[in-house]
């Protein structure tokens, strides 16, 4: 009995797996990239921040509060909490996110990048 090319076997595997993903994101395979955030309004479950020179975060705090997901243009992460002083900080060794009286500072590596926010209806 003749086995079938290897490669087509390949082809056909690669085929029944991308039809069993229907989540998967294509934009990442597209010439423009990836679509950005829309950061128009806020994400579901998320606090939105409106910053000093017209930059808006959204923090979307998981687990009781003891994590946040943070939300940027082009770019998502998870903080965990880290027991400070006044207010609340959470961090992932890199980045850090200060939240204090309705406010929010976001800093990545030490340098502030997001500062004077308060959070907005949205």
């Amino acid at each position: 009995m003749k086995q079938p090319p290897t490669h087509a076997i390949a082809l056909a595997g690669a085929a029944l797996l991308l039809s069993a993903c229907s989540s998967i994101n294509l934009d990442v395979f597209s010439i423009g990239g990836a679509k950005e955030q829309d950061t128009s309004r806020a994400p579901a479950g998320a606090t939105a921040y409106q910053c000093d020179a017209g930059k808006r975060l959204f923090v979307r705090y998981l687990d009781n509060g003891t994590a946040a997901w943070v939300i940027l243009p082009g770019r998502e992460f998870r903080l965990n909490k880290i027991n400070s002083g006044p207010g609340t900080r959470y961090g992932n060794g890199g980045d850090t996110l200060d939240i204090a009286d309705g406010g929010a500072t976001l800093s990545d590596g030490g340098s502030v990048t997001h500062a004077g926010c308060k959070a907005s209806g949205g």
